[in-house]
């Protein structure tokens, strides 16, 4: 559904930083843990290396889904609108 007064866009786009900012905290909480219990156990388990890495890769698109996700699909919306429109009135004039 999109959001049409700028009260529902702003609401939207809050509720998107939250879950951002949920992400990153709950990503550093439970990283610095993992790396603590790597330590203290003389590096021998690794659980930090095996979830750092691929969970850093889907937290870094994540935030490029924040930073750029609005600019892309609202670009995306405005070329589809005219292309239906465009159809629509070709369809009009036969």
């Amino acid at each position: 559904m999109k959001a049409n007064t700028p009260e529902e866009r702003a609401k939207k786009r809050a509720d998107e930083y939250v879950g951002l900012i949920w992400h990153i905290a709950a990503f550093v909480i439970v990283n610095a843990f993992l790396y603590f219990l790597d330590w203290r156990n003389d590096h021998r388990i690794g659980w930090a290396y095996w979830t750092t890495i691929p969970w850093g890769i889907g937290l870094t698109f994540h935030i490029f889904a924040y930073a750029i996700g609005d600019r892309v699909q609202e670009r995306a919306y405005e070329r589809f609108l005219a292309q239906e429109k465009a159809k629509q009135k070709g369809n009009r004039s036969k």
